[in-house]
């Protein structure tokens, strides 16, 4: 029973480094990925008097600043109007590897009649050029570190504004919130 057991530095340097290596894969704050609309194409144009539906992709450039793949399901985007509910954008499944960016496509429907309330003030930002959108959306996926898949929620908020007349961004604030759940 009292077999010599010889102890090595080079031993015990190695597994210190490898659980302080551990600790910090582990421990790692997760940071908010960014998101950043960058253009909005139109596809279609469908009118059926008196109101006119809009079909649109919404080129969007997110950033993960995290040290780990993530993994996210599909969902779906809500963009509002003076407060309205105005349409939607798909968000497909996929996923965005450790310290990335990627461009999703977006691709979205505006619900031309939800417009048709609001003309009055559509008309004015139509000439002033200046059309100001929010959206929200909830994107839920996992986030695997080392062998464990970890479940996050991260929420996004923006505030968009457009150029109506030529579709382009102006100026957007994105605000993301991200919760791990253990």
């Amino acid at each position: 029973m009292g077999k010599n057991v010889k102890w090595s530095w080079t031993s015990a340097l190695i597994g210190a480094a490898s659980a302080v290596a551990t600790m910090a894969l582990v421990g790692a704050k997760p940071k908010d990925p960014t998101f950043h609309l960058i253009s909005i194409n139109l596809t279609s144009f469908k009118l059926n008097l008196p109101i006119v539906d809009t079909e649109l992709i919404l080129n969007v450039h997110v950033t993960n600043p995290n040290i780990t793949p993530v993994h996210y399901s599909s969902t779906t985007m809500s963009i509002y109007y003076d407060g309205s509910l105005l349409g939607s954008a798909e968000v497909q499944a996929g996923c965005q590897p450790p310290k990335s960016c990627q461009m999703l496509r977006l691709p979205a429907r505006l619900d031309g009649l939800e417009l048709a309330h609001h003309a009055g003030r559509f008309f004015g930002d139509v000439a002033k050029r200046e059309m100001v959108l929010d959206a929200a959306v909830d994107i839920g996926g996992t986030a695997k570190v080392l062998w464990w898949d970890h479940n996050f929620k991260i929420h996004v908020d923006s505030h968009v504004t457009v150029d109506p007349v030529f579709l382009e961004v102006i100026d957007q604030e994105n605000r993301s919130e991200l919760e791990l759940f253990a």
